[in-house]
């Protein structure tokens, strides 16, 4: 994930601060040292590097820390406040208030631009339920508009098809036309890109902007390019109306310092974070969660959004009242691990505060087991599963050679189950019964 070397480095850095009796001005000089080099070493811009550590320093002289009582605390307060004002202060999620809303996506060939589209139109008819139009615009790169094609069936939204006769403009100004015509809340425009910037390509998006006078111009750009994003968004702002930016890859090896810079650097903000390869993997970026989580505070606004993303809550809702009433049975067992699997763990452990790291290793290990645990409930028969008290010794022999597994693994399954059920009659007892709220 992004960040992640440089919030280690930073929660040892302030670790040190927090654990010392009072910060001189030798400690504090030292802190700023290791933040300057963890910023620089995560391919900030020297500029931002230096005016981040200025801030710090000055805010922090200014807040008098080392007559307080914890300026560890107050140091921690002053970094976190700078972090959120370099990711762009403000959250600037799309509002959306124009029917219809038009988009207009950017950036050079290669970027992820077909696909950040799907994402895009998927967000807004799950998250907002809205209806979405994409439009094919980009009729020169091989495949592009049956990609899109592709994706929008993916995403179930009508993607308006012109095949490559029309200009990119006209195709542009009919999407518009039908958008408006046919009740659609949002219309993306895919657009052509080029591997590299030259006048025909400014030229064409200059010409759509003109033609359609979109609501919102967004740039994608590439969170593993480090600093060639900043000069990429800074080329586009200067013939476009950039409102924001889509990072992509943000979930990759990349060290960060792009989003950290390319606010700052361009004016642009981040609107949204491309965190994997799922048409579900774009996020809304929050420029105080992510800083939250870069120092290690977690973010359990996120968490709670991810997880209610994911979870069916009318089914979370019936498994729990059936726990409640003592009902719960190795059906109910198995639709609640299929309903975890669908929860990505690297990605919800990330959010949560003073959770060590899982490797990759270690999450296999878990599907791995929970694969298991529901092909030897499968192999029992619908009264086993209904009522697991019958499964004695002959029952498991046969439930074992008919999964491939054996006796232990069984007795494990089952073990698992008396447990939950035990946890979920002391859960009765301490609630009287009641249903819990979600």
């Amino acid at each position: 994930m992004a960040f992640e070397s440089l919030s280690d480095r930073f929660q040892g850095i302030l670790k040190k601060i927090k654990g010392q009796a009072k910060l001189t001005e030798a400690n504090m000089e030292e802190m700023l040292k290791e933040i300057r080099v963890a910023l620089l070493e995560a391919d900030v811009n020297f500029k931002v590097v230096k005016e981040f550590v200025s801030a710090v320093k000055e805010k922090a002289l200014g807040q008098q820390v080392f007559t307080k009582v914890s300026p560890g605390q107050m140091v921690v307060k002053i970094v976190h406040d700078e972090l959120v004002d370099l990711l762009g202060a403000d959250q600037c999620e799309i509002s959306l208030r124009h029917k219809p809303t038009i988009i207009m996506m950017c950036g050079l060939q290669g970027s992820g631009k077909t696909t950040t589209s799907g994402k895009l139109a998927l967000l807004f008819k799950k998250k907002m339920n809205k209806k979405v139009l994409l439009v094919a615009g980009d009729i020169y790169r091989p495949a592009a508009i049956d990609q899109l094609v592709t994706v929008g069936k993916q995403v179930d939204v009508e993607v308006l098809n012109m095949g490559d006769k029309l200009s990119p403009v006209e195709i542009a100004k009919k999407g518009v036309e039908k958008a408006k015509q046919e009740n659609f809340d949002v219309v993306i425009i895919d657009t052509a890109g080029r591997l590299q910037i030259d006048e025909v390509l400014m030229q064409e998006l200059v010409d759509i902007e003109n033609a359609v006078h979109p609501d919102e111009e967004l740039l994608l750009v590439d969170a593993m390019s480090g600093q060639d994003s900043v000069n990429v968004a800074r080329s586009f702002n200067t013939k476009l109306h950039l409102t924001g930016m889509i990072m992509s890859k943000l979930d990759g090896d990349a060290r960060g310092g792009s989003a950290l810079s390319i606010k700052h650097l361009t004016g642009i903000p981040i609107k949204y974070a491309g965190v994997g390869e799922k048409l579900s993997d774009l996020e809304v970026f929050h420029p105080d969660r992510m800083a939250d989580r870069i120092l290690g505070m977690g973010d359990i606004v996120s968490l709670v959004e991810s997880v209610q993303e994911e979870i069916d809550e009318k089914e979370a809702r019936k498994a729990a009242n059936k726990m409640i009433k003592g009902t719960f049975d190795l059906n109910d067992m198995v639709q609640q691990l299929e309903q975890f699997q669908k929860i990505s763990m690297s990605k919800i452990l990330k959010l949560i505060p003073g959770i060590p790291k899982i490797s990759d290793e270690d999450q296999q290990k878990a599907q791995e087991e929970i694969n298991v645990t529901k092909a030897i409930i499968y192999s029992m028969t619908p009264e086993e599963r209904k009522h697991p008290e019958i499964i004695k010794n002959s029952r498991k022999v046969r439930i074992a050679k008919g999964c491939g597994k054996t006796n232990y693994d069984v007795n494990k399954v089952l073990k698992k189950y008396e447990q939950m059920k035990e946890m979920m009659k002391q859960m009765k007892g301490k609630m009287g019964g009641r249903m819990p709220n979600f």
